[in-house]
């Protein structure tokens, strides 16, 4: 039986574009503000994935089922709503659960799905506590699927 294949996957968009194309002035001035942020602390060059989310990195998983596929190591995506930044993939694992909590009890406020954390201002954020967790999904990220 074929796989079906990933929706979000990485490509040639415009990031500086899409950015631009951002309609709520705080949204898109958080996005810059972003940008900035996972490129210094990644060290990855940011490329779209689908059409809404800037990815930082690559690698690729493959779940006990057999699905299988590539996503971006971290990233984040201005929607409507809030920001969602893709920080939680790694940390989320018991053995990182620890350190994820002690620095989201410090961030602000903000809301969690299982890999993401939203935020809705980065202003209302603490943003080195932010650069930290950022830092440390990297690093626990380059653990996991090592480069």
């Amino acid at each position: 039986m074929a796989q079906a294949q990933n929706k979000t996957v990485e490509n040639d968009g415009d990031v500086g574009a899409f950015i631009d194309s951002v309609e709520h002035d705080g949204r898109r001035e958080d996005a810059k503000t972003l940008l900035e942020m996972f490129t210094r602390i990644t060290g990855y060059e940011p490329k779209m994935w689908g059409g809404s989310i800037i990815g930082f990195g690559s690698y690729h998983y493959k779940y006990e089922t057999g699905r299988e596929g590539d996503m971006c190591r971290s990233g984040f995506s201005p929607r409507k709503q809030n920001m969602s930044l893709y920080v939680l993939s790694c940390t989320s694992e018991a053995k990182n659960k620890a350190k994820q909590t002690e620095l989201l009890d410090k961030l602000g406020p903000h809301k969690r799905g299982k890999s993401c954390l939203y935020v809705t201002q980065l202003k209302k954020v603490d943003l080195d506590v932010l650069e930290e967790l950022i830092a440390f999904d990297k690093a626990a990220m380059d653990e996991k699927y090592p480069v």
